[in-house]
């Protein structure tokens, strides 16, 4: 059922395509999505876990959480970070959004090595005592 689904929605996807004036500029748009993804997008998150895989317990769940949430955020600002250009009414889209990833980013980054750095000041007092 769900592949019937699918298959519909699809079938929807494709009718709509072809009543653009120009189909083909979406159809090149959808294709190059498909080839940014399977070519850096996902071999880039592989290499990512594979090296957070490398590191093992020691590097524990936080930074790895960390790396889930600088993704997330990512994957939720591109449309407005890849915009082409200025919009016609500019109050669509107000916000200097590159500059809020890069602060969110940094505190995500920030709030990891402080934990991090605690982390490791319990361990080394836990040694002592």
């Amino acid at each position: 059922m769900t592949g019937g689904l699918g298959l519909a929605l699809a079938g929807w996807g494709a009718w709509l395509l072809l009543r653009q004036p120009e189909p083909w500029r979406i159809a090149v748009w959808l294709g190059g999505a498909v080839v940014v993804h399977d070519g850096f997008v996902a071999p880039l998150v592989i290499a990512i876990g594979a090296l957070a895989a490398a590191a093992g317990p020691r590097l524990g769940w936080v930074p790895r959480a960390a790396l889930i949430v600088a993704g997330s955020l990512t994957a939720i600002a591109l449309p407005p970070l890849l915009r082409p250009g200025g919009v016609a009414n500019p109050t669509v889209l107000p916000l200097d959004y590159l500059r809020n990833w890069l602060l969110a980013m940094a505190a995500v980054a920030l709030f990891t090595a402080v934990h991090a750095a605690l982390r490791a000041l319990r361990r080394r007092a836990g040694r002592r005592a």
